[in-house]
């Protein structure tokens, strides 16, 4: 089979160069009208997504606060991710290259929350550390969710609900009907903004490349207002497939370090939540993922979203803490294991063969994860949309499989 190798022909949107100097004037800005005080305990949140800069961010941080004479500390925020252990939060930091050593800070984790308040009849759980400091600065990316849409999706305010809530915060958080969540974030991020010692957040926009586009402090009283404006340019920036109705979409790796879901959902275009809720004009009628990230952790959350895996993912996957996610946030149907083959040659034939078609009659688009679009693989009869939506053909090759039956790596 033909491919034609594409890149997007223009940068992916705004970049900001200089990190660690917009690290440092975000946290003066985030700070106006707060103090810190010699010997006073600061909460510096880290999350499990892959951000990127992170822990560059992340240790500018943590010099701004010792600079003022605050004793900084890191607090992982991620609610039920890494099997909700201590340990599994830490290797999950680790692998994106948050330590003690690269960061100058401690790590503080627990398994403890409390009860920090209520909004009606739904309680607000804080990690006991992050609740006990001197003050709370939130560090994430705002970006769309990918089960649910509104004023809040992913972001600072998420991150301070349900982060730092661990696992009893993101069970509150998932026990309500999908499209009230971002109902849900609102009002308790607005008690928890009037509960707990936040001093501000850094708010993270990436481009389509991955690349930071913004670099935002938002003193708290702000964070309400700022961030449903944010989260609106984020997606106007989201990375996107230019071809859609293909027959097949190969991807070459899943992870919870590309997407919460594993597979970004706002760009295969299926949710898979509690029925098919798919867009109509979904990139491909098959999705087949070639293997789990090892930044993952073993959390395959999102398999479900795919039609065909390989043997290799189905036998990387932690079932442990792929379904301690999926029990957290009802969404069952996103770990269903899809169809499963010891070859990436007999997954692509059953692909072509559900479609009463042949390999070689499909139409096909194949990228690295659904995070890296910059440059794909995709048949001859996908160029014409790909030129369409921006992507220039900068070569062609063959889809070539080695002696075990698997495809050759072509990135």
């Amino acid at each position: 089979m033909e491919l034609c190798r594409v890149r997007r022909a223009s940068a992916g949107g705004p970049r900001v160069d200089d990190i660690f100097e917009s690290t440092r004037m975000a946290l003066d800005q985030m700070s106006q009208g707060t103090s810190i005080r010699p010997g006073d305990r600061i909460a510096i949140t880290a999350g499990s997504r892959g951000l990127a800069r992170y822990g560059e961010i992340i240790g500018e941080a943590v010099r701004w606060v010792r600079d003022r004479g605050g004793e900084p500390f890191l607090v992982p925020a991620m609610g039920s991710h890494g099997g909700g252990t201590v340990q599994g939060r830490l290797d999950i930091l680790a692998h994106l290259g948050i330590t003690p050593e690269s960061t100058g800070a401690p790590i503080e984790d627990g398994e403890d929350v409390i009860k920090t308040g209520q909004a009606g009849n739904l309680p607000l759980y804080t990690d006991s550390r992050a609740a006990a400091a001197d003050g709370i600065i939130l560090v994430n990316r705002v970006k769309p969710h990918t089960a649910f849409h509104g004023n809040f999706e992913s972001g600072l305010i998420k991150m301070l609900v349900v982060g730092l809530g661990k696992v009893p915060g993101a069970a509150v958080f998932h026990e309500q009907p999908v499209e009230t969540l971002s109902w849900f974030l609102a009002d308790l991020g607005g008690l928890a903004l009037e509960r707990l010692p936040v001093i501000g957040g850094i708010a993270l926009v990436e481009n389509a490349d991955e690349e930071v586009a913004v670099l935002e402090g938002i003193p708290r009283d702000r964070i309400m207002e700022r961030e449903p404006i944010l989260l609106q340019h984020a997606r106007s920036l989201m990375p996107r497939l230019p071809f859609s109705g293909a027959d097949i979409l190969v991807v070459d790796e899943m992870g919870k370090n590309f997407s919460g879901t594993g597979l970004d959902t706002n760009v295969i275009g299926r949710f898979s939540v509690t029925g098919d809720y798919s867009r109509a004009d979904q990139p491909a009628k098959r999705v087949f993922v070639r293997a789990l990230s090892p930044a993952s952790e073993g959390n395959a959350n999102g398999v479900g979203v795919a039609d065909f895996i390989t043997r290799r993912l189905e036998q990387a996957i932690d079932r442990r803490a792929t379904y301690l996610n999926a029990l957290t946030t009802g969404y069952l149907r996103r770990v269903m294991l899809p169809l499963v083959f010891d070859t990436d040659r007999e997954a692509l034939q059953a692909a072509a063969l559900s479609l009463k078609k042949s390999l070689e009659e499909c139409s096909l688009g194949w990228i690295p994860n659904t995070l890296h679009l910059k440059e794909i693989l995709v048949t001859p009869g996908l160029l014409a949309s790909c030129r369409e939506n921006g992507y220039l053909e900068v070569g062609r090759q063959f889809m070539e499989f080695d002696g075990e039956g698997n495809l050759l790596f072509p990135w």
